[in-house]
Order: structure tokens, then sequence, then C-alpha cells
């Protein structure tokens, strides 16, 4: 009997298809197409650890699954380069970070290669390679133009140590995540993205995508959009006004006092002496909070007393002014009025004594009395008491005539918020994509176009004494990539300058106003008058930015016109089904749509949403219950798994170990397990090769044996459908259980008394495997002589006619996107499912406004309907 030897058959199989670049992907192939994307990965010095394979081998189940299906699938890798980890590697050891990243793709390209995944290898790219920041860079200039990038002044992140502005998502109890590092808020200019120009869209679309609820729910409040007014409050004693925001205006007559949150400039300026040092004291303290703290639901509420008063316009009442963190100054106007119709506010008022009255009351007079008295606060809908010419009013009512009435004499309107701010873009530091801008100066730059017709895109930026000092320009395309150059020293050098400054010969330049060129300062320039001296933006984007549009260089990686030719893109967007951690679908999701939106509205691609099916994978915990960290010493390095118990193992049990959503713990007797029903696999199989009779053909015959075919049908049906479902575990559970069957009925049915019949079953088990053990797959199809190659063969067709149930489930598709499951009887024809599948009201009513230009059947497992508008 042959001997199973994985290191030697899966560098035999691996060798093979690298030679062979079986899994190219062919853009013309005519098969439907179907893109599978999983998050390209940031190539740390640590390489690939099995917590990170998690979504790649179970999508790559599905990826060759989906091909034995006749399906053209594309799946492709590359590398999210730029960021802050390699430039922190390159300050610690002084190896540039360019050498480092290149060593650590080298690692995990390794390290993917040696798993067996199916990737379309020639798609392959860095966000850090020039060809590939050249088009992010050019997407940046068309955000520039138009208006959508801009400089302003803002409230970030700073890290002294890191000499850096950092992310919101980057700090956590005012220290950096990365090298925890004290971090403060500190206003300073930044490049911004105005992404809440597109809020509404990027929520309102939420509804036309299949994402899993925890995303749509990630997305929605993170947007976080709020119907209301905006109300006036004049300050006692000022000329100054307060501009609140609020979704209950109904209860204004309750206006207790009102919150300016800390960053809020009206401070230092309405600030009593007498409050002076309390209010620095308090603004101190919550400098060091992120926005995400301050808005924990279980954070105790702090806050501190200007001495300041306001008018309520509602009933001309003097209320005071206080300051808290629980306002944020990106969200609404950064200032809120409090009332006792909030449990926040009701919190706030009983823990600093502020008077209160209630307005807002329940129907059920027992109820009443309580909120009357005070017991709780009382936030839901109700009767208006204590309201003025409101009072008896339905709270829902009431909110309109409120707005309007206060409205009519200028002290509100009517006013949609929402509680995503403007995207800050750029960072102090070495590693990332450099801002194609440059900066001119007011003056030389009026004389230079004084005579030029079509002026380029310009920014004005206004010193404090209110003159315009210098305009920001853009590199046009035919001038990208703006290369990031070689610098001294990779270190930051204080707030608001980057290391890039440094490179004084590539800063200093010469700008054509005329045409967007630059040219170094060192060479001559044109002696046309429109040629002025500028320097180059020195900040870098945020590792966000390659990673907003990857996607699609996916589809045509080589193309030097373009990031993406329109006919790559209709084939094969929107993504049919993205899958990343739960950790990026909130910011990069988030931030990738609006690129995408963008690129819509200029006509560059053809979807409004870049993913059609966004899941998430589950985190994998050390055997020790901790996540796995090289500073822990409990990283498993997948190459020491496949080393002892081969890439096939690794694979199963990657899949085999959990519910593919939810956290797991790694277990070695998993893998042991899992290697153990491999060997089972493959020893059957010998015996089965050793029975059969040598001169007979090698073709898989048809199974005809009816145990053997309920055996092979029911695990076919149990792991397509597991599959297709993301239920990898137990599409591996149906595997195994399929094997301790055969052995069973071995006993009862000889390999030798029915050799061909066993030779059709195991031809077909060895199909059902291939997905999950590739390489075991492709080496006993050959040992046993058919034809081809199992990756390449077609599915086994599922035989209806000895399944258990006399009922079969059928899923309805439109593209990727579940329409509806149907239940048929087993035997149904082809065209008597379909019939009965455009019979479904949810069908009918899903494809009312849609034309179905396509129908593809699965026998036994879905419908699916090609559609368009």
């Amino acid at each position: 009997m042959k001997r199973y030897n994985p290191e030697v058959i899966e560098t035999k199989w691996q060798k093979y298809w690298n030679d062979k670049k079986a899994y190219i992907v062919d853009d013309n192939d005519p098969r439907p197409k179907f893109y599978h994307l999983v998050e390209f990965p940031y190539p740390s010095g640590e390489g690939l650890h099995v917590g990170h394979t998690r979504p790649f081998v179970p999508f790559d189940v599905m990826s060759r699954f989906r091909r034995m299906n006749g399906e053209n699938v594309l799946f492709p890798m590359g590398w999210d380069s730029f960021g802050l980890p390699a430039e922190q590697y390159a300050l610690k050891t002084g190896v540039h970070p360019a050498k480092t990243t290149e060593a650590n793709i080298n690692t995990f390209r390794k390290q993917e290669k040696r798993l067996g995944l199916s990737f379309d290898w020639s798609r392959e790219f860095s966000t850090a390679d020039p060809k590939i920041y050249r088009w992010t860079q050019w997407i940046f200039v068309n955000l520039f133009s138009h208006g959508l990038a801009y400089q302003a002044e803002s409230l970030v992140w700073w890290c002294e140590d890191l000499k850096s502005v950092l992310a919101d998502e980057e700090v956590t109890n005012g220290r950096s995540e990365r090298g925890d590092y004290p971090c403060e808020r500190r206003p300073l200019r930044q490049w911004m993205l105005a992404i809440t120009k597109y809020a509404q869209r990027l929520y309102d679309d939420l509804d036309d995508v299949d994402y899993i609820e925890p995303v749509k729910i990630q997305q929605r409040n993170w947007i976080g959009p709020s119907k209301g007014a905006e109300v006036v409050f004049k300050i006692v004693g000022s000329k100054k006004t307060i501009t609140v925001f609020t979704t209950r205006v109904d209860t204004i007559f309750s206006a207790a006092f009102i919150v300016l949150a800390p960053e809020n400039n009206l401070i230092s300026e309405i600030t009593t002496s007498e409050q002076k040092k309390a209010v620095e004291k308090y603004l101190d303290e919550t400098s060091k909070k992120s926005d995400v703290e301050r808005q924990e639901v279980d954070e105790q509420k702090t806050g501190v007393f200007s001495g300041a008063y306001t008018v309520n316009p509602a009933n001309d009442e003097k209320i005071p002014i206080w300051i808290s963190d629980f306002v944020l100054a990106g969200y609404g106007t950064g200032a809120v009025f409090g009332d006792i119709h909030d449990e926040r506010d009701f919190e706030f008022v009983n823990k600093f004594k502020i008077p209160a009255r209630v307005t807002v009351i329940p129907e059920d007079p027992k109820e009443a009395k309580r909120v009357k008295n005070k017991e709780y606060p009382y936030t839901s809908e109700g009767i208006l008491i204590d309201s003025g010419k409101f009072s008896g009013m339905r709270s829902e009512e009431a909110r309109e005539k409120i707005t309007k009435w206060l409205s009519s004499s200028g002290d509100a309107r009517e006013k949609v918020n929402f509680k995503l701010r403007d995207w800050v873009f750029s960072r102090q530091r070495y590693w990332g994509e450099p801002i194609p801008i440059v900066w001119v100066s007011e003056s030389d730059y009026k004389k230079a176009s004084g005579e030029v017709t079509k002026l380029l895109p310009k920014q004005a930026v206004t010193k404090p004494d209110g003159s315009k000092s210098l305009y920001a320009l853009p590199i046009l395309a035919e001038y990208l990539p703006v290369v990031l150059p070689e610098v001294p020293d990779f270190k930051p050098q204080g707030l608001g300058k980057g290391p890039l400054a440094l490179a004084t010969d590539w800063c200093e330049v010469w700008y054509n106003v005329e045409t967007g060129e630059t040219v170094s300062v060192a060479k001559p320039k044109s002696t046309s008058d429109k040629w002025v001296k500028g320097t180059r933006e020195t900040d870098t984007m945020p590792n966000w930015a390659g990673s907003s549009w990857y996607f699609l260089r996916y589809l045509d990686p080589h193309n030097d016109k373009a990031f993406a030719s329109m006919d790559k893109i209709k084939t094969w967007m929107p993504v049919n089904w993205y899958n990343g951690g739960l950790e990026h679908t909130t910011l990069h999701l988030l931030y990738s749509r609006f690129w995408h939106k963008f690129l819509f509205d200029l006509g560059l691609v053809n979807t409004s949403e870049p993913y059609h099916k966004r899941t998430s994978h589950g985190v994998v915990l050390a055997s020790d219950g901790r996540k796995m960290s090289k500073s822990l010493g409990n990283v498993v390095d997948p190459l020491d798994i496949i080393r002892d118990y081969g890439a096939d193992t690794l694979r199963l049990y990657i899949c085999f170990m959990g519910p593919f959503e939810q956290t797991v713990t790694w277990s070695v007797n998993g893998v042991a397990g899992c290697r153990r029903y491999i060997e089972r696999f493959w020893a059957l199989a010998q015996e089965v090769f050793e029975a059969e009779d040598k001169s007979d053909s090698k073709e898989p015959k048809t199974l005809k044996n009816k145990q053997l075919k309920k055996i092979i049908a029911e695990a076919n049906l149990r792991i397509s459908r597991d599959i297709l479902k993301m239920s990898f575990n137990t599409a591996v559970a149906a595997l195994m259980e399929t094997i301790n069957k055969l052995y069973k009925l071995k006993e009862e049915l000889a390999i030798s008394s029915a050799p061909g019949e066993w030779l059709a079953a195991t031809a077909q088990l060895i199909q059902l495997n291939a997905p999950f053990m590739p390489h075991l797959a492709e080496e006993l199809w050959e040992q046993f002589g058919f034809s081809g190659h199992v990756l390449k063969s077609t599915w086994p067709e599922l035989d209806n006619d000895v399944l258990i149930s006399a009922t079969i489930k059928i899923a309805v598709q439109d593209g990727s996107k579940l329409v509806d499951v149907i239940e048929v009887d087993a035997k149904t024809s082809e065209e008597e499912v379909i019939s009965s599948v455009k019979k479904s009201e949810k069908v009918k009513r899903h494809f009312k406004d849609k034309k179905i230009v396509k129908t593809i059947y699965v026998q036994g497992r879905l419908v699916n309907f090609v559609s368009k508008a």
C-alpha cells in the first residue's frame, strides 16, 4: 500500500500549479463570473500566524468549489504595505521600510503558497509600489479637484513619541495602540476628505447590499443620521450665541442647561474668572480621552460649570452653560441642551444638582405621577405639560409645530445631522503615499497665472490675520506618481512636520501653473513666465488610502493608462463576496465605499457600491485562551504545522475548528484529529486502488450500488449546502461521517467483491474532498489514472433519487444575493423547479422591476437569476 507522504505530495502539486499557472483567471472565459475577495494583509515582520489563515483557507475552499461548479472565479491577493509598523521598525533598526516590507512580503507569500491557496498570483501587487500608488495619488487629485479634499484645522490626536497624528481608533485611554505612548489632543491643519457629503448615500445604500447584520449596524451607527432642529440660544451679557442640535425639540421647555464640547472655541470667551482654573483642569483631563471612550454608555458623566448663562428662546429662562466630554465637537454644533427627558442628562442633573422640570409625561396616570416626581427619566413619546401653548399636544405633533414656531422668529431651523465626520487624511510620517500637492505663494501664483485662460484647480490657505498667503496646486495625472523620496532620517521632525521635509532637493520645485508640470529647482526651468517656485506637500497619506480602492486594481493590475479599464470593471464588479475582520467593518469599509461612490459619480466604475456581500470571520485565540502575539510567545506559525502534519491537514482543521463567524481556540489535538481523518481516507483509497481491475478503464464509472449511492449523495448535499452558507466546520464533519459510514459498509460490502462500485464512489469522494484537501485529491486522482485534474473536473451531480428526504430546499439568488428558499420534491425536473421558483411571492416582488437576463440552475441546490434593472 502506497504511504501517505504530505511533504512529497504537496511540494509536487504546488510546483505543478505554479509552473502551469493553474489559477490565472481568463477575463474572457464565458462561464458565469464570481469575484471572491479576502482582505489583503499588512506584511508585518512577524509573518502570518494560523489565525491569519482563518479567512484565506475557507474562501479558497469556496473558490475551488465554485470553479468545479462551472464558475469563472477571480480570487486575488496583494499587500497593504504602507503604514506605521514598518516605519517604526525602520526607526529601530535603521533598515529602510521598503527593504523590510519586501522581505516580509516574501515570507507571507511563501506561507500562503505552502497552504495551497489558489490565488491568481499574476495579479499580485503592493500598495507601496509607485506603479500602484500613482493611481492612489490620481484619485486624491480628483477628490481635490472636486472640492472633496481640502485643508482645515482639526483637533487631532498627537503622539509626541511617534511624532505623528493618530486616528481616534489608534488611541485608547490617551495612549497609542502602537508603542503605548501618551497622546494628547491638539489643533493642527490637516488634509481632510469630505466624506460627510456622501453620508446620506452611505447610509441609505446599505439597504441595497447583502452585508451581515452586525456589519450594517456598525456602519449605520458610525454614520448616525439624526433628524431634528438647530436652536439658537443667546449668551447673557454677550452678543455671541450658541446653536445646538436636538432631535427632541418638543422638550425644549424643560431645557435646564447647555453643554459645550471641551473643544468648543466659545469656552475661552465665556468662562468667568472664578471658574477659569476648574475649567482649565477639566479640559486637560478630557484631552486624554478618545471620542470612543467619551461616548461609552457606562462612562461616568463628568463636567464643569463655565460660570456663564444663556437664555432659552422658548420661555426666556436663564440657564447655565456647562462643559462636558460626552459632547463631541465634530457632531452637530458641538453643543447640546440638557433636560430631564434624557437618561444621560437625567444623570447629569442629579449629579450636579441642576434645577430641572418635567414637560413630557406618559398617558398612564400612575406612570405620569412617577415621572412628575422625577423617579426616572421619561424618554418616550407622550403628552406635553408646562410647555406654553403647546401643552396638551402629543410630543410627535409638537416637534414639528415648535420647530416652525421658533423658526418664525429666527431661533431655529430643521436639520439632519450625522455622527460621521470628515476624514482626517494626512500623516506626518514617512512610509506612506506622498500627497501630490505643491504649495506656492499667493503673489507668485497671481503673477504667473495672469494670462492663463484655463486655470488649474487650486485652494487657498488663509493666515490668522485673514490674508491668503499660499495656494495648494495639484500634480496632474501625466506627472504622477510623486515618488516617495529617500530621506536622511525616517524620524518625524515634530508637530506638523514629517520626514519628507528633510528631502530638500525633492521638496523645492518649479511648478507650471498652465500645465501642472513640476521640475526640481536644481534643474533649469523654461523661460516661460508660467513657472513659479513652490514647495511640495510633505505630509503622507494614511494606510487607509491604498485599501480604499485596491480591489479595482486586481481587475487590471498591469494597466498603465488607467487604474482599471471599464471593460474589466464591467466584467467583474461589484465584488460578489468580500470577507474581512470585524475590526475593519467600520472605517475601511466606509472609506472604500466612499471612494467607490466618488468614482461612480465620475463615471469611472459601473456600480455605486463596491461589494455586494460582506462577511466577517471570528478570531483564533492561542491554546492558552489569549490573543496570539509574538510578545506573549503563543504564536503558531503555519509552516510549523505544515512541517509536522501537512498543509491539507492544516487546511482541514482551519475549516473544522468551529463556526466561521465565531471566536475559536487553537488546539493541537484538533489538528491531530484531522490528520487521522486524512490517513483513513488515504488508506481507504489505497484499498480501492489495489482491488480494482487494472485492465479496466480508468475513467470513473456510474455508481449503481444503492448503499454507496445513498452515502455519497447525502455527503454531496450536505457539503454543497454547507460550503455556500459558510458552515465549513459542518461540511468537514460530513466528510468525516462519510468515511465512517464507508468503513462500516465495507464490512458488509467488501471492496474486493465490488471494485468497480467502490472505484466510482471513491472518485466522487475525491471530488468532494478536493476543495478542502487539494494536494491529496490531485495525487489520488492521478494515481487512479482519471483524466485531467480533479480541481478542473465537474462537481459530482447530485443523485436526488437516493436522498433520505422526499423534498429538497432550493436557494434562489439574484447574483450572490439570497432572495428566497423554496422546498420542492427531490425528483423535480429543472424546468419544474424554475417554474415553482417563479411562483414564489418573494421572487415576484424582488424581480418586479428587474429583467432576468440569465438563469443558472445548480441541480438540487440553487437557482441563480442574473438580472439588470
